[in-house]
């Protein structure tokens, strides 16, 4: 199985496949609104914009399964991150990363990149880097600032 065989569905309802994202350097990111870590849809959506010319897509998966610190739909999700952090990359619909109704994708980058809480994701902002390939590099704890890991990105791409 291929990181490419995941079928997704947007913040918009709209079924899309990790196939479109094929040979682009990828951080894919559980978020959440009301977390401490939310202040980091800038930092972001600051890679996004200084990268994305070169084949770079972050892909923003809301998650409601630490502290329930995700509680609104889709359309309030949208609307909070684009209005409070001017995201402009691709978000999804609401999803779960961990236990038997995680998604198949994050059991797939838990499996490829354990953290120091085993194969589960400890909290919200936990980050995966993917290189052109589809090989899971690397994993970025939540406290990870996503202008710290510049250089990473740098490097694949």
């Amino acid at each position: 199985m291929s990181i490419y065989d995941f079928k997704l569905v947007d913040i918009d309802e709209n079924p899309r496949s990790m196939e479109e994202f094929k040979g682009k350097v990828l951080l894919i990111v559980n978020t959440a609104s009301k977390c401490g870590f939310t202040s980091q849809y800038k930092g972001l959506e600051a890679l996004y914009q200084e990268y994305s010319p070169q084949g770079f897509e972050i892909l923003g998966f809301p998650c409601d399964q630490f502290g329930n610190q995700e509680p609104g739909n889709s359309e309030d999700i949208k609307g909070f991150c684009e209005l409070n952090f001017g995201v402009t990359f691709p978000l999804f619909e609401k999803t779960n990363v961990n236990g038997d109704q995680a998604h198949p994708l994050f059991n797939y980058l838990t499996q490829a990149k354990p953290g120091i809480a085993g194969k589960g994701i400890k909290w919200n902002f936990t980050k995966f880097l993917v290189d052109r390939q589809g090989n899971v590099t690397e994993r970025f704890a939540p406290i990870v600032e996503p202008e710290k890991i510049k250089m990473k990105i740098e490097a694949l791409l």
